[in-house]
């Protein structure tokens, strides 16, 4: 693969990451459910891609209350995913293709069956085994009356309903409190606790002593609350357009200065233990990265994650959000690089990823803006043709952009949401904590085509079936196989691999951007100039109008979203070029 222009910078500065998530990336052994052996058969696949990195969703032993972030033993894995030796295995081979691997941690929150959740439970109020979690006696208990019937506040879950569960005692009797910001399987840990900040400084020190290139902090906005726990009317929306709109409007009222949204998110309190996760990290050789998930919003409150002695990286989801509008994107990226700048480190991009639909799928709405949370077929459906063709030109838009950038697997097939899954499918907590309001994530989970004519479309192989795969594919995913798209000239795999190639070439990730002036978001067009270090430079041009545009003179088209994307000197609608000055 072609070496980085500037090789100066740490490699995750530039990179381009991969994320598995590892029950719909391959079955090597034929029981329907992705494993570790499965994604080590298809490394080269990832190799051939151009990505420098591989970063893999959880696959610790775990009930899979919701899909491995419900952890049992953060140092094991899963039965479902292989054994330790499984893992070492895919590191080696990673490694040896020239690819580093990041895993996820879950530091807010483990599984209930957690052993330390277990012995909580069988321990007494205020006891040293409670202290590891939130605990709480109910809102109006009295001390030996026996109260305590109401919640020790209003919060709610994120995955829908109230964010508290009730114990019970030894005897039978109603107990205490837990919080769970997500599914009751799922209980918030205290990260006031000293013993709690140790362990998991030894788990990342596990994980490290065997090789792996950095962590993505899951929730990494979430680990501290506010003190006292004040009430917060509002449902859980740190992972909704919505949410993001609202704290965005509490945020610039207060200048950035304060937190200005739930008292469970984006405390101030969780930059103390991520300079401490710094110090450790920066102990091992190799560059090791840390990345912040952390839904906060304004763009100054989420570079705070990423000061020099805190995480290097925090996923854009500013940039996720904005939807196929103009306006929306400049206005991202230019508040994006102002807010990275001052901290001096560089941006993240992503368009898609485990936790929301398909990016084709949303840009085929009416509203390509619009973010739901799942779509099933009682919701409006995607144009299909019209999705994927804006999403092949917002990856143009975005390997362009200086900064590291993330691709979600089957991204690079154009997969579209399984926006017609049945309910007697759906595994994701929020489908049930909702009653099947919310259709839930399961539709941008389903197993991965690889081979158009194969069983399960290639996905499973083994000495077990293969079996069916854990969520059903969609009919129509044959056509988006990787065996159907590897070395068709302007498939979208064929457009993946050549922006990364490009991209790597010129050093776009570590160069600077340019906004043209022949061009306006207002019109709908999106266009910039990346210039690399040693003056090479891409102009870019998104044509997000419904009507074609201009071509400026000099220049020859180095890359097309699309091979009819120019016509006659014009790009048409819903379609980008990257251009090079002509020689």
């Amino acid at each position: 693969m072609p070496e980085p222009a500037n090789a100066a910078q740490p490699w995750w500065h530039h990179a381009v990451i991969y994320q598995v998530y590892p029950r719909s990336f391959a079955d090597g052994n034929g029981d329907g459910m992705g494993d570790l052996p499965g994604v080590t058969s298809r490394l080269e696949h990832l190799s051939a891609l151009g990505v420098d990195a591989v970063w893999l969703s959880p696959f610790y032993k775990s009930p899979q209350a919701d899909a491995g972030y419900d952890v049992e033993d953060y140092r094991e894995v899963d039965g479902l995913f292989g054994t330790l030796d499984d893992f070492d295995v895919l590191l080696a081979k990673a490694h040896g293709l020239g690819l580093k691997v990041i895993v996820d941690l879950v530091p807010n929150h483990t599984s209930d069956r957690h052993e330390w959740f277990q012995e909580a439970l069988r321990s007494a109020p205020g006891s040293a085994a409670r202290e590891r979690y939130m605990f709480r006696p109910g809102k109006d208990a009295v001390p030996g009356s026996g109260d305590g019937d109401l919640p020790p506040n209003d919060w709610k879950s994120v995955f829908g309903g109230p964010a508290w569960t009730r114990t019970a005692d030894a005897d039978g009797a109603p107990g205490e409190w837990y919080l769970h910001l997500f599914a009751a399987a799922q209980p918030d840990l205290n990260w006031h606790n000293n013993e709690v900040r140790a362990e998991f400084e030894d788990i990342m020190r596990f994980w490290l002593d065997r090789g792996v290139d950095g962590f993505r902090i899951d929730v990494a906005h979430g680990l501290i609350k506010a003190d006292g726990l004040p009430d917060w009317s509002e449902a859980v929306v740190a992972m909704v357009q919505g949410g993001m709109k609202r704290r965005r409007s509490s945020a610039e009222k207060a200048k950035a200065e304060e937190p200005a949204g739930p008292p469970y998110f984006d405390q101030d309190g969780v930059h103390e233990i991520y300079r401490s996760w710094n110090t450790l990290v920066s102990a091992y050789d190799g560059d090791r990265v840390l990345v912040a998930e952390a839904w906060v919003a304004p763009e100054e409150r989420l570079a705070r994650y990423i000061r020099q002695d805190e995480m290097q990286q925090a996923f854009n989801f500013g940039f996720l959000m904005a939807g196929w509008d103009a306006g929306r994107l400049a206005t991202s990226i230019r508040k994006t690089l102002t807010a990275v700048a001052s901290v001096g480190r560089p941006s993240t991009w992503v368009l898609s990823n485990h936790d929301a639909v398909r990016h084709p799928s949303r840009f085929g709405l009416t509203d390509p803006t619009k973010f739901p949370r799942g779509i099933s077929s009682r919701e409006e459906q995607p144009n299909e043709a019209l999705g994927l063709a804006r999403a092949r030109a917002a990856i143009m838009v975005m390997m362009a952009l200086p900064g590291s950038a993330y691709i979600y697997q089957g991204e690079e097939l154009g997969l579209p949401e399984h926006t017609a899954l049945a309910a007697r499918y759906r595994q994701d907590p929020t489908f049930f904590r909702t009653n099947g309001l919310e259709p839930g994530r399961d539709g941008c989970r389903v197993p991965l085509p690889w081979a158009k004519d194969e069983a399960s479309f290639g996905f499973s192989h083994g000495n077990a079936g293969p079996a069916a795969p854990w969520l059903p594919q969609p009919s129509k995913f044959g056509r988006y196989a990787a065996d159907q798209q590897a070395g068709v000239e302007h498939s979208t795999l064929e457009l993946y691999r050549a922006l990364i190639s490009e991209r790597k070439e010129l050093g776009l990730g570590d160069g600077t951007l340019h906004w043209s002036r022949s061009y306006s978001a207002k019109d709908g067009i999106l266009a910039f100039e990346t210039r690399a270090p040693g003056g090479r430079s891409v102009l870019v041009i998104a044509n997000m109008s419904e009507a074609p545009v201009d071509l400026p003179k000099g220049y020859r088209v180095l890359l097309r979203s699309q091979a009819a994307a120019v016509s006659h000197g014009r790009v048409k609608a819903n379609r980008a070029v990257w251009l090079v000055k002509a020689e």
